[in-house]
C-alpha cells in the first residue's frame, strides 16, 4: 500500500477523504464507499499502487471522444474498484470487485508510471486513457502518470463518472487534457435507480469546473435507459444544461443500454428513441449530438453545423473520412470544437 492523497486527519484515528464527492469519513481498519483507500491507524492508505486489471491500445473514439484527436490511439488502463456501483455496469467484473488481500498481485499486472509511458510510445499511442473503471480512486497513480505523460508530449484522459472533487482537479488539473464526463441522468429520481450517489448536481459543478478553470475538453455521455432516464422533459433540460454551461459545440453522446445485472429485465434502448433524443438536442441548442452503441449508424458521424457537409465519417470506432483542419471544417471554415 501507498499513503493516499487529498485527506485530513480526525480525532479518535478517523481520517476524512477528500478525493471524491462522497468525502468519506473512515474509522481505524476500515474503507470508504471505493473500498481501495483503508484507513490504518490515522493514516489513509490506497491499495492500488500500480496495478493494472486492463490495458489495451484503444481508438480514442472508443472512449467516446470524438473531438479530441480523431483517429488517434490511446494507450488505455484500468485498475479494480469503482465508487459508483451501477446496477447496469457492463465493466462490472472490474468495477465492482476488489482482488481479496495480498492476492490483489496475483489478480493484477503491474505497470508503472514509467513503464506505461515507455509502453505508449512504443505502440505509437498519441497519449494515455484511464477508463473501464473510475480513475479518480486511482488518483496517485494517475497524477504521477500524466505528469510523465505530459512531459513526453502525450495526451492524457479521464474516463470518468465525474465525482472527483475540485480539491483534487486543482492538483491533477495542470497534466490533464480530456474529461470525458458520464451524466447519467438529470433527477434526483432517475441518479437513485442507476447508482447510489451523493448530490449528483456536483458532477456538473465539477464538469463546468474542469472545463472553465483547467480548459479541459470536455465530452459528455449518457446512456439512455428505458423507463428510467428517457423523459423528453429530463433530456431536454440536460440538452440546455450542456448548451448554457459547456457550449453548444460541446459533444454530446446518446448511447444505446444493453439490459446487463440488475437491470436485466429492461428492453435495449430502440434506435428511434436515441433519434428522438438527437432531435432534442438540436433543438436545444447543441451543435454535436452522436447516437452511440449502434454500429454504422449515419449520426455516429460529424457534420457541419454551419454547410451541413458530412466532415468526418465513422464506421464503429474506425475512422474513414476526414475533412477538417486546425478544428475547422474543410468546406465552409466553420470552428468545430475539434483538437487534432
Amino acid at each position: 500500500m501507498e499513503e493516499a492523497l487529498m485527506w485530513e486527519k480526525l480525532e479518535g484515528k478517523k481520517v476524512k477523504c477528500n478525493l471524491c464527492h462522497f468525502r468519506c469519513v473512515i474509522t481505524d481498519g476500515k474503507s470508504g464507499v471505493c473500498k481501495v483507500r483503508i484507513n490504518q491507524g490515522g493514516t489513509l492508505y490506497s491499495i492500488l499502487n500500480s496495478y493494472v486489471s486492463s490495458h489495451a491500445v484503444d481508438p480514442i473514439e472508443k472512449k467516446p471522444l470524438y473531438h479530441f484527436y480523431p483517429g488517434s490511439l490511446a494507450l488505455s488502463f484500468g485498475t479494480w474498484g469503482c465508487n459508483f456501483k451501477c446496477r447496469g455496469c457492463q465493466n462490472y467484473d472490474i468495477s465492482h470487485f476488489i482482488p481479496p488481500g495480498a492476492s490483489i498481485d496475483s489478480y493484477s499486472e503491474k505497470v508503472t508510471p514509467e513503464q506505461a509511458v515507455k509502453l505508449a510510445k512504443r505502440y505509437n499511442a498519441r497519449g494515455i486513457a484511464w477508463t473501464y473503471n473510475e480513475p479518480t480512486i486511482w488518483f496517485e497513480y494517475t497524477l504521477e502518470s500524466a505528469k510523465l505523460a505530459k512531459k513526453e508530449g502525450l495526451y492524457t484522459v479521464y474516463v470518468t463518472n465525474g465525482s472527483i472533487t475540485p480539491d483534487a482537479l486543482d492538483v491533477i488539473g495542470p497534466y490533464l487534457e480530456a474529461f470525458r464526463v458520464d451524466i447519467k441522468a438529470f433527477s434526483d429520481d432517475s441518479y437513485r435507480k442507476i447508482t447510489s450517489i451523493f448530490d449528483w448536481r456536483k458532477i456538473l459543478e465539477t464538469t463546468i469546473y474542469a472545463k472553465t478553470k483547467w480548459n479541459m475538453h470536455v465530452e459528455v455521455v449518457t446512456n439512455i435507459i428505458p423507463t428510467i432516464n428517457d423523459s423528453e422533459s429530463e433530456l431536454r433540460a440536460l440538452a440546455s444544461w450542456i448548451r448554457n454551461n459547456l457550449g453548444k459545440k460541446t459533444p454530446w453522446h446518446v448511447t444505446r443500454f444493453f439490459p446487463y445485472l440488475e437491470l436485466s429485465n429492461l428492453n435495449a434502448t430502440p434506435i428511434e428513441t436515441l433519434e428522438r433524443v438527437r432531435e432534442i438536442g438540436l433543438e436545444e441548442g447543441l451543435d454535436f449530438v452522436y447516437t452511440g452503441n449502434v454500429l454504422g449508424h449515419p449520426y455516429d458521424d460529424t457534420y457541419c453545423p454551419k454547410c451541413k457537409r458530412r466532415v468526418i465519417k465513422r464506421y464503429g470506432f474506425d475512422l474513414l473520412e476526414k475533412h477538417t483542419s486546425n478544428g475547422r471544417c474543410d468546406y465552409c471554415g466553420e470552428e468545430l470544437n475539434i483538437i487534432e
